[in-house]
């Protein structure tokens, strides 16, 4: 039978198209909550890191009623790198909300997401959203969502899919984009009338399976997932099936999904999304059920991660002035910390030394790992991002990417010069306006570092995106890093003298003042090669001075480095050094005389 007093919605759609605006829009409008209660923007991007990236990160649970209806709303990430959380919180769904943009159409992510959801079963309804953009064309984005579904396996659904109007900034939806309305009911009356309600089991023991962790505190972690068939209740002895067997746990606490909180509830039944308290050491895919019912359900599976870094502890000159946490034990206990949670995550031990090789989707993936971690007091040092290979057949293959990049048409030219050298195919070019949108297929390893470029290239005009696309016969060598860096020969305090000779030879790095040690990067050299230099000279005085000697010092700006950008600029024999407050770049090797050991020994 189905449930028709609660509806599980999962919101799917590219980055930044507006999904969680559409869920701020909701809450304000639903009349539950006092205008203090929802302030600012972005109301449940409630992590430091969503709030400063503007992305979400994420995924989260919360429950509106309408027409007597409790709709269980789950937002999602919409970058590719954080695909593991989708795939997960979908099972918990039977609608799905595909949001596209009015003027960008679906992008890579939407069909990635949109797969997941018709895999998982959901059915969708099309939102089409920004409507009131100036560049917008709300007609023309939504036929192209519907040959998106079709291309997906979902031409069954395309005569009875529904779909709506929005502008989520404006607090409005609308069956035609001409007629705004006032509020929306539009969309409300679709989620009630048009998805189905869950399906489910109530005479049947027990059964539901853990899709997203928790944690406190004071209780420790807590399991949310939708109860499959039977009933739940507070207090109980269930059976918790893991990897390894079977055990008889008691609940200490059970709460449903109600506005943006959590409620205390004596018991749950078939449907409903639920949060248990108690359960020790439960995992994402485990299975709750009565005791001795044996009805586990089939572990939750993900996509393979694509991408590597080797986590090691930091070992520079300056270890432990920065960060509370120095040593592997505790760089290992966080890493199997996070591997609770993300479920997207590998974390396997480099043999012959006390390092981890962490894999996952992508590099924004892993920097908001390793972001998270320095804010926690942690000092590491990362090498650089390696793509993952596999043998199929007998053959190495490596994973590809879609890649699509929108620029101005006039500055076309050099994107498709950069992405052709890292062995970039051009599938698709279409106009929109004075832009261009390129669609490329690319080895994975080809677009590390590949961004910066492509955003120096056009000045900071180009949109890009990617998602995984398949794996394909291995390619030939990608060009590394065309230039050379300045490696520092001692250690001290840069100073503006020796920085500006170098300046001209080289662009910077550090600032001026800046404590270096030797073998850290300062700057990048305009030459292939590397160079050991001296940032720490000063300008030696003397009693005598000849009229007019002195010359005015004027530095220019260093190239700022964000984690991301450092980890796609190293190459095979650098580091980055994270700490709580600085980035630091850096050779393996620290002593010139060793790296030059090494050339030799190598050539």
């Amino acid at each position: 039978m189905r449930r028709n007093d609660i509806r599980n919605i999962v919101i799917i759609a590219h980055v930044d198209h507006g999904k969680t605006t559409l869920v701020d829009c909701l809450l304000r409008q639903s009349g539950e909550f006092r205008d203090s209660e929802l302030k600012g923007e972005r109301i449940l991007d409630s992590n430091d890191l969503e709030r400063e990236r503007g992305i979400t990160i994420l995924s989260k649970n919360i429950a509106i009623p309408y027409r007597g209806v409790k709709i269980n709303l789950i937002d999602t990430p919409g970058h590719a790198d954080f695909g593991g959380e989708v795939e997960r919180v979908v099972k918990m769904a039977d609608g799905c909300l595909l949001l596209v943009d009015a003027a960008e159409g679906p992008m890579p992510q939407t069909r990635f997401v949109l797969e997941k959801a018709l895999q998982a079963g959901v059915r969708p309804i099309i939102v089409v959203n920004k409507v009131d953009r100036p560049d917008g064309r709300p007609t023309e984005a939504l036929d192209e969502a519907l040959e998106l579904l079709a291309d997906l396996g979902g031409e069954e659904q395309l005569d009875s899919v529904k779909y709506v109007y929005t502008s989520a900034k404006e607090g409005y939806a609308t069956t035609d984009p001409a007629t705004p309305t006032t509020d929306m009911r539009p969309l409300l009356d679709l989620f009630v009338d048009e998805l189905p309600g869950p399906e489910v089991d109530l005479d049947s023991p027990l059964q539901m399976m853990v899709t997203t962790l928790d944690w406190s505190e004071y209780v420790g972690r807590i399991a949310v997932g939708r109860i499959s068939a039977g009933t739940i209740e507070a207090n109980s002895t269930i059976e918790l099936h893991q990897k390894d067997g079977a055990k008889k746990l008691k609940i200490a606490g059970l709460f449903t999904f109600n506005n943006l909180g959590r409620v205390a509830a004596e018991s749950a039944s078939a449907g409903d999304i639920v949060a248990v308290e108690g359960l020790t050491d439960v995992e994402i895919g485990d299975t709750i059920s009565l005791v001795g019912a044996d009805n586990a359900l089939p572990r939750l599976k993900v996509d393979e991660p694509t991408l590597e870094m080797v986590f090691s502890v930091n070992t520079s000159p300056m270890v432990g002035r920065e960060g509370k946490y120095v040593t592997t034990r505790q760089l290992k206990g966080r890493l199997e910390k996070e591997l609770e949670r993300n479920v997207a995550l590998r974390v396997e031990m480099v043999e012959g030394v006390e390092a981890y090789a962490v894999k996952g989707r992508g590099v924004l993936h892993l920097a908001i790992l390793i972001e998270t971690m320095r804010r926690e007091g942690f000092e590491l040092s990362v090498g650089k991002p390696r793509v993952i290979n596999k043998i199929i057949d007998g053959k190495s293959h490596e994973p590809f990417e879609t890649l699509t990049v929108e620029v101005p048409t006039d500055t076309m030219g050099p994107v498709m010069e950069l992405v052709g050298l890292r062995r970039g195919q051009l599938e698709e070019m279409s106009q929109r306006g004075e832009y261009t949108l390129l669609k490329f297929l690319i080895p994975s390893r080809g677009l590390i570092g590949l961004r910066t470029r492509l955003l120096n290239a056009t000045r900071g005009t180009a949109i890009i995106n990617h998602r995984f696309e398949s794996y394909r016969t291995l390619e030939g060598d990608v060009p590394k890093r065309s230039n050379g860096v300045l490696i520092s020969m001692v250690s001290g305090k840069t100073m503006p003298f020796a920085m500006f000779g170098l300046q001209d030879r080289s662009e910077l790095l550090v600032p001026a003042g800046t404590e270096v040690y030797e073998g850290m990067i300062v700057g990048e050299n305009v030459r292939d090669n590397d160079l050991a230099v001296n940032p720490c000279r000063e300008k030696k005085l003397t009693n005598m001075r000849a009229s007019g000697s002195d010359e005015n010092v004027i530095l220019k700006p260093p190239r700022d480095m964000s984690l991301e950008a450092a980890l796609e600029y190293i190459e095979e024999d650098e580091l980055v050094e994270v700490t709580p407050e600085s980035i630091r770049l850096r050779k393996i090797l620290l002593k010139e005389s060793d790296r030059r050991r090494v050339g030799r020994n190598a050539s």
